[in-house]
């Protein structure tokens, strides 16, 4: 070839080299324009980037300003530049942009290399290069799918959006929007939130090996997640270190001292069913989104209680309800294992047909095959097939081979039960147990629950007898009586035992005999104890009938503890609350929440104080003895014990100088109760929660002011009032007509039914009643 035709050839090399090169040029500066001018999508604006706004988490504080739970979508927290370890700053510059103080928002070294690799090369891994500034665009406007561009489109539109950004904020303020916003693992967003989360402090608290980690976790949030692959997050902790220590962060001792420390977590999961008080933080979700609707309605605002970042005060306790939980869960454990074994193999749960059939057509896995309009047989074949399911019981959580009918058997045997502490002169919610597990059973006994009450009622009926006149020396006989005008009903007392003797009032409460108590009722008029019921804050109906002496009448937790807190409060009776105040994201309050407690008293103060006398013999000398006897409780306690029909409800209130306690204790299915008075009573079944919460109380140095308060000392003259034998024999004509082999029963017609239409009976119902056994009630 000769030199003239080679110097052609060149020149049409260099030519079409120069005009590729030029194409290129053009191709990426139309592209750059392309993108510029949102020929793909549209572009944040200057305004939308200086008015940057970000979901965030809201928090749940506790009385004393611990944390207790979180609502959100995404967990996210913010902090500020200042509360930021300059150590964590360092990790973070040397890891994820070496550069950052040096460049506009864009380090065009990586960017060239990206560019070509994505474009040129198509290489949709040529990702990374991308600086702080980018990667806080990519976090706040996510990356939309434009095929084969998607990449090259998201890696412009980022640079250009960084660049604006860079001129609107400083480099602090980059960082702490970064630190912000950027996802870690878990579903947990922003640095606050991941320093909480997996090691329970707050990020200017974190050490430098902490601050190591959660920087490594921004390379690959699950492949790095401490929790879950421990040892890869302690190599990328290194990795991290090391790039301190290259970038002059570090000095190599500094490095070599972090590298030696173990990892170690402190994890903590904000979802509602894990965490302290799950219950609680459920119930109160719904009450702080209906307040919401009212006041974004009344305002034109548009809050959200999961994006919003308000801050919600509570009167929760934060001790106060860590021990309520565990006393819960110690006696419940113990107390499943005593019911399931005086069961055997004839449980209810396991032979009762209608029992079972129930609760597994509650199912929702039944009822979304009935759906499927599947055939009877279809959908038995489905319930009996065995699979691998997790299971729980009190020793956790276990794999087992079973079907969805052994897992409906399986969960009907738990007992549940309800723990609520207030304060008695505010009704301030200090503890709320709900249940035993609410990952698995989320009905909520504290907020949702009405049951029979048993015997706690009899106060109410007492302290309408005082204030009618009665005195709590008053003798009352303890025989049987039997109602003619309500179907010939008898009260009798626990087991059926015989009181042949006459009960001061105050003995007949502190025993809560039964057969004493309907005749006190009808002294103070049933009319008098509803009305009064209802003013000292019972809102559910109550049937104007004589077994409401022993507590017939269903009502929640919440009512009963309103009651009873006018015995501590002056009679003015307080409305459980448990909401102090609610923020939004600033710190602005919202609103506040203020006590609802009645003005005047619904009762006299001699009342209370004799009410409060009698209560007291309950734990001293009555139901309640094994307080001290068996918990060696030495505390100012006064009480009441209770147990209804059939051992289906165990209760047991405790009233103390600065906290009022009430427990129950019994199974979600009605059907199912104790097999014994001895085990299904209040004494045994509710009242051991309260005696190891006291226990523990007794124990805690933070607790002991609310532990050792201390009753004000009554009157002379209610101390006079007092003093009176507890029994004493029936007088010599009631004697001489009373059969001592078995209880005397009186038939009377009670004139406070009066107002009720009789009940007329036929011929039959006469014949069956007269062979018809006494009804029996088993209260306390």
């Amino acid at each position: 070839m000769s030199a003239r035709k080679k110097k052609t050839n060149k020149k049409r090399w260099i030519k079409w080299i120069a005009l590729t090169g030029l194409a290129g040029i053009l191709f990426i500066f139309g592209f750059y324009l392309s993108v510029l001018f949102e020929v793909w999508e549209p572009l944040p604006s200057k305004d939308q980037l200086a008015d940057i706004k970000q979901s965030e988490a809201s928090e749940v504080y506790a009385q004393g300003g611990e944390l207790i739970g979180k609502y959100f979508i995404f967990d996210r927290q913010p902090v500020t530049y200042e509360e930021l370890p300059q150590h964590f700053i360092d990790a973070l510059i040397a890891t994820e942009d070496a550069r950052f103080y040096e460049h506009n928002g864009v380090d065009q070294r990586s960017l060239l290399r990206v560019v070509f690799k994505s474009i040129l090369m198509r290489d949709e891994s040529a990702g990374g290069g991308s600086t702080l500034s980018q990667q806080l665009i990519k976090n706040l406007y996510p990356r939309k799918d434009h095929g084969i561009f998607s990449m090259p489109v998201s890696k412009v539109k980022e640079a250009i959006c960084a660049i604006r950004l860079e001129k609107i904020y400083s480099k602090e303020e980059i960082i702490t929007l970064y630190l912000n916003t950027v996802p870690f693992g878990d579903n947990t967003f922003g640095v606050e939130s991941a320093a909480e989360k997996f090691f329970g402090k707050k990020t200017s608290e974190l050490t430098l090996p902490e601050s190591a980690v959660i920087v490594g976790m921004l390379k690959a949030s699950h492949s790095y997640n401490p929790r879950l692959f421990p040892e890869r997050s302690l190599a990328r902790r290194n990795t991290v270190l090391a790039q301190m220590e290259r970038y002059g962060y570090l000095m190599n001792e500094e490095r070599r001292i972090a590298v030696q420390k173990p990892l170690k977590l402190d994890y903590y999961s904000f979802n509602h069913d894990k965490g302290l008080a799950p219950y609680f933080r459920a119930n109160l979700q719904k009450k702080v989104e209906q307040w919401l609707k009212d006041y974004n309605k009344e305002n034109g605002t548009d809050f959200n209680l999961h994006t919003s970042g308000l801050k919600i005060y509570t009167t929760l306790n934060y001790d106060l309800q860590q021990i309520a939980e565990e006393a819960f869960t110690e006696h419940l454990k113990a107390l499943q294992k005593d019911f399931e074994e005086s069961y055997g193999s004839r449980a209810p749960w396991l032979t009762d047909k209608r029992v079972i059939n129930d609760a597994l057509q509650k199912s929702p896995y039944y009822q979304k095959l009935k759906s499927q309009k599947l055939t009877e047989k279809q959908i038995q074949d489905s319930l009996n097939f065995k699979h691998k399911i997790e299971l729980w019981d009190w020793d956790g959580t276990k794999i087992v081979e079973a079907s969805h009918m052994d897992s409906v058997k399986h969960y009907l045997k738990f007992l549940q039960a309800g723990v609520l502490s207030v304060d008695p002169y505010s009704g301030a919610v200090r503890t709320w147990v709900g249940g035993s597990n609410f990952e698995h059973f989320q009905y909520d006994h504290v907020a949702m629950a009405k049951r029979q009450v048993g015997s706690t009622f009899k106060p109410i009926v007492y302290t309408a007898a005082l204030e009618a006149g009665k005195q709590p020396c008053d003798y009352y006989s303890g025989q049987q009586v039997t109602y003619a005008n309500y179907d010939d009903w008898t009260a009798t007392n626990s087991g059926g035992e015989s009181y042949e003797l006459d009960y001061a009032m105050k003995t007949a409460l502190a025993k809560s005999i039964n057969t004493v108590a309907v005749k006190v009722m009808e002294d103070a008029g049933i009319s008098n104890i509803v009305d009064l019921a209802h003013n000292m804050g019972i809102e559910s109906d109550i049937p104007y009938v004589p077994s409401i002496a022993l507590g017939t009448a269903q009502m929640s937790m919440m009512e009963l503890a309103k009651a009873y807190t006018s015995f501590l409060n002056n009679g003015k009776p307080a409305s459980p609350y448990f909401i102090t105040k609610i923020e939004d994201s600033d710190g602005n309050t919202l609103h506040s929440f203020l006590p609802d407690v009645a003005e005047s008293p619904v009762f006299s103060e001699q009342t209370r104080q004799i009410m409060l006398e009698m209560m007291k013999g309950t734990v001293n000398e009555g139901t309640a003895q094994r307080l001290r006897w068996k918990y060696g409780l030495t505390n100012d306690i006064a009480g009441k014990t209770g147990t209804t029909q059939d051992n289906k409800d165990g209760w047991f209130v405790a009233l103390t100088p600065r906290l009022l306690t009430v427990t129950w204790v019994g199974s979600d299915d009605h059907r199912i109760g104790f097999r014994s008075t001895a085990m299904g009573q209040g004494a045994n079944s509710a009242l051991p929660i309260y005696a190891l919460f006291q226990q523990k109380m007794n124990s805690s140095d933070e607790l002991r002011s609310i532990a050792n308060a201390r009753f004000s000392p009554p009157s002379t003259r209610i101390i006079n009032m007092m003093g009176c034998t507890p029994e004493k024999e029936a007088g010599f004509i009631k004697r001489l007509f009373t059969n001592t082999d078995k209880p005397k029963t009186t038939r009377l017609q009670v004139d406070t039914l009066a107002s009720e239409p009789e009940k007329k009976e036929g011929l039959f119902k006469k014949i069956g009643n007269i062979f018809k056994r006494k009804k029996k009630n088993n209260n306390e």
